[in-house]
């Protein structure tokens, strides 16, 4: 998993990483301090966290950059705490009050009303998100004070856990598709109760069948006496992915894929992506089936490597 480049005095690491990012460092911030203390050359995430948030953050390494677009699409699981009664321009505790209002609802009131945002609903992102207006990041224009038009999008929430109310902080957890800013439906559920909210704190539990009880903390590498020690805590990208269908392929056909031609293989998947694997274990990277049943190669890892 861990073969040294001395010309450039950093290491080949492949594989991924569950980080349970801390509060007060963007995603980013913690996947260049992973790559440090990793020695890693290359290194990406799956799934931006925000910079109050903590919890599950999964982090790809050398080749496995290649296959974070399939964490992406997974489910989410959130737990949030949630102040009633005031709004912000960010629609959490980072931002500044725009609107004090009083708070009359009972917890029979919030669980009615959450009741409203299960199954797929059109969710307009905040401001204060990374999603692209004209090719430039919302939160760029946001903090020059400037707002434009946002398009609703279409997200699902499959299920919302009213788990307490006290002095006037809302606790809930939120199971949800790709997506879902759990900061706007803290702002709409606020609006709707007619006190306004925001999210004072959030914590990522899940992402597909990925839990951050499997996640470790920077403290805990930074504790650690050497780079190679810590690449020992890296999974195999295709353990990550174990939720996408798998298709075994024989060595003459590995080679043709290998060219990037479609083949012929025993499987049961009608569509879509799978794992490839050339026998019973050396994993390959990502295909799709055709209509014709055929698979096709579509992210390879590099020949040689076996994160």
């Amino acid at each position: 998993m861990l073969a040294v480049n001395t010309r450039r005095l950093r290491s080949h690491v492949n594989g991924v990483l569950l980080l349970d990012k801390p509060a007060g460092l963007t995603s980013n911030e913690s996947l260049q301090i992973a790559k440090r203390l990793l020695n890693a050359v290359k290194a990406g995430h799956s799934g931006s966290l925000d910079p109050i948030a903590t919890g599950l953050l999964p982090l790809f390494f050398g080749e496995a950059t290649k296959l974070t677009q399939f964490l992406l699409n997974a489910d989410k699981r959130y737990w949030s705490e949630i102040q009633l009664g005031v709004s912000t321009t960010t629609f959490d505790s980072e931002g500044k009050a725009t609107a004090i209002r009083p708070v009359d609802a009972a917890l029979k009131d919030i669980e009615q009303a959450v009741q409203g945002f299960l199954g797929e609903i059109d969710q307009v992102p905040p401001m204060f998100s990374a999603i692209k207006h004209n090719g430039q990041a919302l939160y760029k224009l946001a903090r020059k004070g400037m707002e434009v038009t946002r398009e609703p999008r279409r997200v699902t929430v499959h299920e919302i856990k009213v788990l307490g109310l006290q002095d006037n902080r809302l606790v809930l957890e939120i199971s949800c598709s790709k997506g879902m800013y759990v900061r706007s439906l803290a702002h709409d559920l606020g609006e709707i109760l007619g006190c306004g909210a925001h999210v004072v704190n959030l914590r990522r539990l899940t992402i597909g069948s990925l839990s951050v009880d499997q996640a470790i903390t920077l403290d805990r590498l930074e504790v650690m006496n050497t780079s190679l020690e810590r690449a020992q805590l890296l999974q195999p990208v295709d353990a990550v992915l174990h939720t996408v269908p798998e298709v075994h392929l024989t060595s003459l056909a590995v080679h043709y894929l290998k060219q990037g031609q479609a083949v012929s293989a025993r499987h049961r998947v009608a569509s879509g992506w799978v794992r490839l694997y050339e026998g019973n274990d050396r994993f390959l990277g990502m295909g799709q089936v055709l209509d014709d049943g055929r698979v096709a190669p579509r992210r390879l890892l590099g020949l040689g490597e076996n994160p």
